[in-house]
């Protein structure tokens, strides 16, 4: 199999404009004109979570919550006695249904009195994991990753973990206002435009402020790591790659000079080149999928090992087999790939005619949005 080839895009680096020096838990600092920005620890390897204080008049807006542990609760009580400035919480905005970005949402939005606003699709999603709704249940996740190829072992130490959602989201609030694409939202005198794109999760809502060409990106858009994108039990043949591909146009039309505001990493500018790098890191595993599979039948746990080179244990073991099986259906969306089940009822794809040799790379980078859908 060839190595990947370094494309010279994969070159650039992001701009930290405001430079690297981390804001201490509970201490928000002035980003952007009228956003402030707080970092709370997570207790895991993605150890921090990005939210975002924006100043709103006479009150503050919250764009995300993060987890529910007794650490981020304390952070945000000393946010409230030390930085409010005798004003409330207008708002609670969540980005997205995971639980670094809605566990304590019910809690903020109790605490104040506040709404909560959020897509249709993250609010309905996240009340459905949280009650532990078949198929988003621990069963429903083993059976789907049971049909992918996990191992016993695998499926063992899910079964042993139980549903993580529930413990890190075990309430949301009953009611909810709801975010739309393009819905513009007036705070602290500036308006903010609503971008809705998916793939990471279902409806996931990034905000715009074309006044101060700045972006509250969410999870759509890191600057150093690639967001998870993954297939779901309850969506067993979603397209969810070529879903994030397309989500990434939206922020190709923005403005060269857009400052992006993560929920990870640092506050960078150059968002034209990391659109562009995500799309090539993505070619760059379709094409070891697609040689990988015109040797032989492959199930979706057997290609974990061409895309992620680490250790994986348990948790992340689930994010890397769902982002296994979207970047083959990726493939199955251009009729690249086949998907067939075998005798153990385990899903196992195949090159197809499309992906004869010489015509690999263009496939892929036609499947990562670097080109033109190829004709049949």
């Amino acid at each position: 199999m060839t190595q990947p080839r370094r494309q010279p895009e994969l070159a650039y680096e992001p701009n930290y404009y405001a430079g690297d020096a981390l804001p201490p838990p509970g201490c928000p600092v002035p980003v952007a004109p009228g956003v402030h920005w707080l970092r709370m620890p997570m207790p895991m390897a993605l150890d921090h979570i990005n939210l975002w204080l924006l100043d709103d008049g006479d009150a503050w807006t919250v764009v995300d919550s993060g987890l529910n542990t007794d650490t981020t609760r304390e952070a945000w009580e000393q946010v409230f006695a030390r930085h409010l400035q005798g004003r409330p919480v207008r708002r609670v905005i969540c980005t997205h249904m995971h639980p670094d970005h809605v566990g304590l949402a019910d809690w903020l939005c109790r605490r104040w009195n506040a709404p909560l606003l959020m897509t249709q699709g993250e609010y309905l999603s996240a009340r459905l994991i949280s009650a532990g709704m078949a198929p988003t249940d621990t069963d429903g996740l083993i059976g789907h990753f049971r049909s992918h190829g996990a191992s016993p072992e695998h499926l063992q130490g899910l079964a042993g973990r139980g549903n993580f959602y529930m413990r890190m989201v075990p309430s949301l609030p009953q009611t909810y206002l709801r975010l739309e694409d393009g819905q513009r939202l007036r705070m602290g005198g500036s308006e903010w435009q609503v971008l809705i794109g998916g793939g990471h999760s279902p409806e996931h809502a990034s905000l715009w402020c074309a006044e101060h060409r700045v972006l509250i990106s969410g999870d759509l858009l890191l600057p150093r790591i690639s967001t998870n994108v993954s297939v779901y039990p309850i969506e067993p043949e979603a397209d969810a790659l070529g879903r994030y591909l397309h989500s990434l146009e939206r922020f190709d039309a923005l403005d060269a000079a857009t400052r992006v505001l993560p929920s990870h990493g640092l506050p960078f500018s150059g968002v034209h080149g990391r659109v562009r790098q995500l799309r090539e890191h993505h070619a760059e595993r379709l094409v070891a999928v697609l040689q990988a599979c015109a040797q032989r039948a492959l199930c979706a746990a057997e290609l974990i090992p061409l895309l992620f080179r680490r250790q994986l244990d348990t948790h992340h073991f689930g994010f890397a087999l769902g982002e296994a099986i979207a970047h083959a259906h990726r493939l199955c969306a251009l009729d690249a790939l086949q998907r067939e089940v075998d005798a153990q009822g385990v899903f196992r794809f195949t090159a197809g005619e499309a992906a004869r040799p010489g015509r690999v790379d263009a496939l892929a980078r036609a499947a990562a949005g670097l080109a033109m859908p190829l004709a049949a």
